[in-house]
């Protein structure tokens, strides 16, 4: 049996972090180890204990939490989820820059909030669908004259895939979750997930934002 997956949850309101610990408390494959009011306290914090994901507000007094995720990951230590109730680009990219593994909205449903964290700590980015959109327009942004060109090395990096990974790519860069790719090739989820693996590896890419850009670059998304 897998130690269960460390958390550290970080946001200026204790009934919001209060809410967080009774919905990821009740799961046996996760544990939360400790709680911070700002990003201070945060990196001080994950520096003690070290946890495998921390769940990170954005605005908070003293450090934002921005500025603390960037120096949290710096550190190695640990991965960060970024939750807000605040849907908007400024935040959603500063985030990735400062390098995120994932972004959810605090309105999230409790299974997707366990979800992210499940994820994150086993070495997965995770975005929801509309944030995955807003990357991808964002990420792939080109000049006009460019639009319909495609990266002539990303394209040559697509001879490194099989013809299935290279259709599991195309659909991640559509912003397909797992469940969604394994529907469209009536495969199992499973197998999606070794695909995904696979690509990255292969591609040398941190995580499915990178394979979201590297798709769009290549020409495999329209």
């Amino acid at each position: 049996m897998t130690d269960p997956l460390r958390v550290l949850l970080v946001d200026d309101q204790a009934l919001v972090r209060s809410g967080f610990r009774m919905i990821l408390s009740v799961e046996p494959d996760i544990d939360v180890v400790g709680e911070a009011g700002d990003g201070e306290q945060a990196v001080s914090l994950a520096r003690a204990l070290r946890p495998d994901v921390v769940l990170m507000d954005v605005q908070m007094p003293r450090v934002d939490g921005i500025q603390a995720t960037a120096d949290v990951v710096a550190e190695g230590l640990g991965k960060v989820v970024i939750l807000t109730t605040f849907d908007r680009d400024d935040y959603l990219f500063a985030g990735l820059r400062a390098g995120a593994s994932g972004f959810l909205l605090k309105n999230c449903e409790a299974d997707r909030l366990v979800e992210a964290v499940r994820a994150v700590g086993n070495g997965h980015a995770l975005l929801s669908p509309e944030v995955t959109r807003r990357v991808i327009a964002e990420m792939t942004a080109a000049p006009a004259a460019d639009a319909d060109a495609a990266d002539p090395e990303a394209v040559a990096m697509l001879d490194r895939l099989t013809e299935r990974e290279r259709e599991v790519l195309e659909l991640l860069g559509e912003g397909l979750s797992n469940a969604e790719i394994a529907a469209r090739l009536y495969v199992g989820e499973a197998t999606v997930k070794t695909h995904v693996s696979n690509c990255l590896a292969k591609l040398h890419l941190r995580d499915r934002v990178q394979a979201v850009v590297l798709a769009h670059k290549a020409g495999l998304v329209g």
